[in-house]
């Protein structure tokens, strides 16, 4: 069958790619495949996405989602992973923010709701 969709494709601008394509195979432990040239494309977990209200559209986020942020925070310190303050409790989660080598951000959350990843 054509026209199926099959995923998602999440784009991170930096003004380091390298050292944030090495953060995420080294640190992170994601997969990758070589689109050419060496340009990595990195497997993530599975995924879903959510529409929220807004003034202006256009902005994007992006979290990592996991099942104890107090653990996922206490290993990733322990590999080098630098955070932008401590954790949050935002009601629907609670979260953090992972700072990237080439200075990006990736949210990090334990979320309190539904996921829809085994929907």
């Amino acid at each position: 069958m054509s026209g199926v969709i099959l995923g998602a494709h999440t784009v991170l601008y930096s003004s380091d790619a390298e050292v944030d394509r090495t953060f995420l195979a080294e640190v992170l432990g994601f997969s990758s495949v070589d689109a050419g040239n060496g340009w990595l494309i990195f497997r993530l977990p599975p995924a879903e996405v959510a529409v929220h209200p807004a003034d202006t559209s256009g902005a994007v986020e992006l979290y990592l989602v996991c099942d104890d942020v107090e653990a996922t925070v206490a290993d990733l310190t322990e590999r080098g992973v630098a955070f932008d303050g401590p954790i949050s409790d935002q009601g629907w989660g609670r979260l953090t923010t992972i700072r990237l080598p080439g200075g990006s951000r990736l949210g990090l959350c334990e979320a309190r709701h539904p996921t829809a990843f085994d929907a």
